[in-house]
């Protein structure tokens, strides 16, 4: 797909420095942590709280790991991870600001999703739910639970046993 495409679908954003090159852009990782822990079928039905925590935990490194973006561009160097029902007690992990939604999760998601593009964040939102994504601001980049898993394991943030 060609870069102007990628642009005004918000998969990329571009800052010229210099009028000539382009600067990487750093993005926040807005995380759906019931969706990509329900996207494996690990067992995660048993422990919803324990998955959740490990799940928090791989996110941990990714702001030192700074994974590239799907297409690229960008950087994750920050976390925002959404839980909800008894994964709503686990404790957040150093480097991963956790947003607990006292109702629906995908309402707390799409708060936070706009609150951060208020606040003029560069944002990637990790969920397979077609409805949230529906939901989000325009111009915001989506991606699924598989990118995020495959990244995981890439960086070597592998799964506690």
């Amino acid at each position: 797909m060609p870069r102007s495409d990628l642009r005004k679908q918000g998969m990329i954003t571009v800052r010229p420095v210099g009028g000539r090159r382009e600067e990487p852009v750093v993005t926040v990782l807005l995380v759906d942590v019931a969706n990509v822990m329900g996207s494996r079928p690990d067992g995660w039905w048993r422990d919803r709280a324990g998955a959740a925590s490990r799940l928090l935990g791989r996110l941990a490194a990714v702001p030192g790991a700074a994974p590239a973006t799907p297409d690229g561009r960008g950087t994750c160097r920050e976390v925002v991870a959404v839980v909800e029902g008894r994964a709503r007690e686990v404790p957040a992990p150093d480097g991963v600001r956790v947003v607990r939604a006292a109702g629906s999760g995908d309402d707390a998601l799409v708060a936070a999703a706009e609150e951060l593009v208020r606040a003029g964040a560069d944002l990637l939102v990790v969920t397979a739910d077609r409805g949230l994504r529906a939901r989000l601001p325009d111009g915001v980049a989506v991606a699924g639970p598989g990118w995020l898993l495959e990244e995981l394991d890439r960086i070597d943030c592998a799964p506690p046993a």
